[in-house]
């Protein structure tokens, strides 16, 4: 199915796109405002509201996700433009792992760097697409992959320690 735009509302021009893809895993087809960012339907339209509304210019990193295994800020991506795509969330990351959490998810906790939780998701996105760009970073490394994501907790030592973590554990593997 491709994109088609539906009218809304009472004929005054607003308009909706109906999106056909993937989202962590399950095939989905929403109906969304044309204006509407994939970080807004991915909470209003689908009910996920793991991707955080922070900065909505792209510049805090809250609402990282995966577009077809790259992590973009979801408040810059319209829903559109995700027709056909695979997007995964925070979420899908935890799916099939024990207690809804993957390696890294468990680290962020084992290592406190879950402060006010608010960045996490985020956070947690960014480091995911960190080590699977790079299995063996250095503190270096992590601090400039995640250099798009802040926390006004100043939780970065306890976050570089996680990451840090997860990637020595993945390399035991």
């Amino acid at each position: 199915m491709t994109t088609s735009e539906v009218q809304l509302g009472d004929g005054d021009g607003d308009s909706a796109v109906l999106v056909s893809c993937s989202v962590n895993g399950n095939s989905v087809e929403f109906r969304a405002p044309v204006h509407r960012t994939l970080m807004d339907a991915l909470r209003y339209e689908l009910h996920l509201t793991g991707t955080k509304t922070c900065c909505a210019e792209g510049e805090c990193g809250a609402c990282t996700v995966f577009v077809n295994g790259v992590a973009v800020n979801s408040c810059l991506v319209l829903a559109a433009e995700i027709e056909g795509q695979d997007v995964v969330t925070i979420e899908g990351l935890g799916e099939g792992h024990p207690a809804g959490l993957n390696d890294l998810q468990a680290s962020f906790l084992e290592a406190g760097a879950v402060q006010c939780g608010f960045c996490i998701p985020g956070q947690v996105m960014a480091a995911e697409f960190l080590l699977r760009s790079n299995a063996n970073p250095s503190v270096e490394d992590i601090r400039d992959g995640m250099s798009g994501n802040l926390c006004r907790c100043a939780g970065y030592e306890r976050i570089v320690a996680a990451i840090m973590t997860t990637a020595r554990k993945r390399a035991r593997r």
